[in-house]
């Protein structure tokens, strides 16, 4: 199988396997008018398999949508074909609009126009809870 290099755009690389289509379909990367290249279960030293993704353009990837899905990826941005600047990403401490409270009593709700927000409130075990009633996102 063939991939092309990219000139000029993302490569997010250290996806866990079978993370990469949560990651598209959140990023909302069947959006963009360039070429993406998802690459599934690549063979890795570090982790047995692991997924890639290309994107073939210059864009603004929102960071905490990634480190919330895999806070293990590592972001390069390529410029003139070269790696240009490594990026390594952590778990966000808030999380706005990326995942929604289940409670059907939260505000959240009843009122359209509040952003759902969680706070990162177990970093060892990944748990984020809604700022207004608590819930544990699942």
């Amino acid at each position: 199988m063939k991939i092309d290099s990219i000139k000029n755009g993302i490569v997010i690389d250290h996806i866990s396997a079978g993370n990469s289509l949560k990651l598209y379909q959140l990023l909302k990367l069947d959006e963009l008018d360039c070429s993406v290249a998802i690459i599934k279960n690549v063979s890795s030293a570090k982790t047995g398999k692991k997924d890639i993704i290309k994107i073939d353009a210059d864009i603004n990837i929102d960071m905490d949508i990634l480190g919330y899905v895999d806070p293990d990826v590592t972001i390069n941005i390529i410029k003139d074909g070269k790696v240009f600047e490594k990026a390594k990403i952590d778990l966000p401490e808030t999380l706005r609009n990326v995942i929604f409270c289940k409670n059907p009593r939260c505000i959240t709700s009843v009122e359209n126009e509040i952003e759902h927000i969680f706070k990162l409130s177990d970093r060892t075990n990944r748990v984020y809870r809604c700022v207004y009633c608590e819930t544990k996102a699942n």
